[in-house]
């Protein structure tokens, strides 16, 4: 994954995107082409042989767009690495927030990558999208269960090998959700030693609602574990979190309300938050009840 000038990548950059939007999407040269190229940073990425198959772009303002990965390399992180690498740029311009508008059919892929929706859908190019941004200076705020389900599974899925969740009780309505629980079983399931620390305020409550991730959990015993604050201190805490490896969190204040705040690139503040976590696990008791095979 590279960024490339657009006058020398020229021909490159326009194989891959005559060959997705011009001839399978339909969208008349006249509009995909246009005069904007120019002033915007490019990326382009390329299989072993040298041959482009993905690229994007971000416009001075921090729009992002023209992203397109050839049919045959979708579903292989290409379009995944070419938008990190925007944002590292986009952040390294000192932009404070990026923009796009996602086909209807991607607006869950951004979402996981810290997106969140603008406004109602549209039609452009003959194409319904929806408009999306992302605050790259200060948290995003979450404000419903939608955002939640969104903020989680964005979390989830950028982790790298490590997982840190701190519920009350697995959160009915987040993380008993379908998009949820695929995010966690496609990261449990991934390989490179994943692992998953869940810290729970009440493994009873859990345990009576048949909580899928405990089931989850039990198929894969090498990847999650289950502890339960004991401590009067830890159990007063009020907050809930999900956290990754990779500089992502999304924090509720309230445990028991779905609103807060998430950032995707925040190491520092990702960091402090697992640690907090990690010293609450050493105190906290085994939950050897949730490896029974049967509930």
């Amino acid at each position: 994954m590279v960024a490339v000038d657009h006058d020398a990548a020229r021909p490159q950059l326009r194989a891959v995107r005559e060959a997705v939007f011009i001839r399978e999407q339909g969208v008349p040269a006249g509009i995909e082409i246009d005069d904007l190229d120019p002033r915007c940073r490019h990326v382009l990425a390329r299989d072993r042989h040298g041959r482009p198959i993905g690229t994007a772009r971000l416009a001075p303002d921090g729009r992002i767009g023209r992203m397109a990965v050839l049919p045959e390399w979708r579903g292989h992180g290409v379009g995944s690495a070419l938008l990190h690498a925007l944002l590292r740029i986009a952040r390294g311009q000192g932009l404070s927030r990026v923009n796009l508008h996602a086909q209807a059919g991607a607006i869950d892929f951004y979402r996981r990558h810290g997106f969140v929706p603008v406004g109602p859908p549209f039609m452009e190019a003959g194409i319904e999208h929806q408009a999306m941004a992302q605050r790259l200076d200060r948290p995003v705020e979450v404000h419903d269960r939608a955002g939640a389900v969104a903020a989680t599974v964005a979390v989830v899925a950028a982790a790298r090998r490590r997982l840190w969740i701190h519920s009350r009780a697995l959160d009915p309505g987040l993380y008993d959700h379908r998009r949820v629980l695929a995010a966690l079983r496609r990261f449990a399931t991934g390989g490179h030693g994943p692992q998953v620390r869940v810290l729970l305020h009440d493994a009873l409550a859990a345990q009576r609602a048949h909580a899928p991730l405990i089931a989850l959990g039990q198929r894969l015993p090498s990847v999650f574990a289950f502890r339960e604050v004991e401590d009067p201190v830890d159990r007063d805490c009020p907050s809930a979190l999900v956290a990754n490896d990779a500089g992502g969190y999304f924090l509720r204040p309230l445990g028991h309300r779905f609103d807060g705040e998430t950032e995707h690139h925040a190491r520092a503040r990702a960091r402090q938050l697992s640690a907090g976590i990690d010293e609450v696990w050493e105190r906290a008791r085994s939950c050897s009840e949730l490896r029974a095979l049967s509930l």
